[in-house]
């Protein structure tokens, strides 16, 4: 197994407007349809769906291979995807083959991911129970970004060049257009590009100084 690889890291991240994105030492992570096609939109991680099976797949498979992937991704979705709950994780590779070899050295792998799958059908009836609840209230994607990117809802619109009315528009319908999303989808990026700008200057600020 690729053991050199346990410096790297997996990063998982949602952004407000549901985009997911998933690196592996810094480059995105493969989706490997042409070898696992289970999910038809890409990974998500927080539960034991198609989504998150993609997830898994593509994960063991960069450090080991095609038949280990497949014969242990459902389990490594319940003891391990399914448990990334925030927009935000990481995990190291070097914990991810730990997983691995634990996994290896069991005398009953086919029987764990029985196990796993039986578990993972148990959650879809309770997730089918627990939707008769009280469903939580709804947040405002529109708030949510302004509350982000510390911003007033007229700072919106000037910066994406819209009259003021749409964005109250889109606060009120509480949806974004897709070309909308887009547009903030850049500007996010744009600042996030600014600030590692920012720091290179700092740094090279500090070794002038030195």
């Amino acid at each position: 197994m690729a053991i050199n690889r346990n410096n790297h890291a997996f990063k998982g991240h949602r952004t407000l407007l549901g985009t997911k994105y998933v690196t592996y030492g810094e480059l995105e992570l493969p989706l490997r349809y042409d070898l696992f096609a289970l999910s038809k939109n890409g990974f998500d991680w927080g539960h034991a769906g198609v989504s998150a099976q993609q997830l898994a797949f593509s994960m063991l498979y960069q450090l080991t291979n095609e038949e280990f992937a497949k014969d242990n991704a459902p389990l490594f979705t319940m003891e391990v995807v399914s448990k990334f709950n925030n927009r935000d994780w990481v995990i190291s590779g070097f914990d991810v083959l730990k997983w691995i070899n634990k996994n290896t050295q069991q005398v009953e792998p086919e029987k764990k991911v029985q196990e796993a799958n039986e578990a993972s059908n148990n959650t879809l009836v309770l997730n089918s129970q627990k939707s008769t609840k009280k469903p939580k209230p709804k947040t405002n994607v529109v708030k949510d970004i302004c509350d982000e990117l510390q911003i007033t809802q007229k700072q919106l619109a000037n910066i994406l060049e819209i009259p003021e009315g749409t964005v109250s528009s889109w606060a009120v319908k509480n949806e974004i257009p897709r070309l909308g999303k887009k547009a903030m989808e850049f500007y996010i990026q744009s600042q996030k590009n600014q600030k590692i700008v920012e720091s290179y200057k700092s740094f090279v600020k500090l070794l002038d100084i030195s």
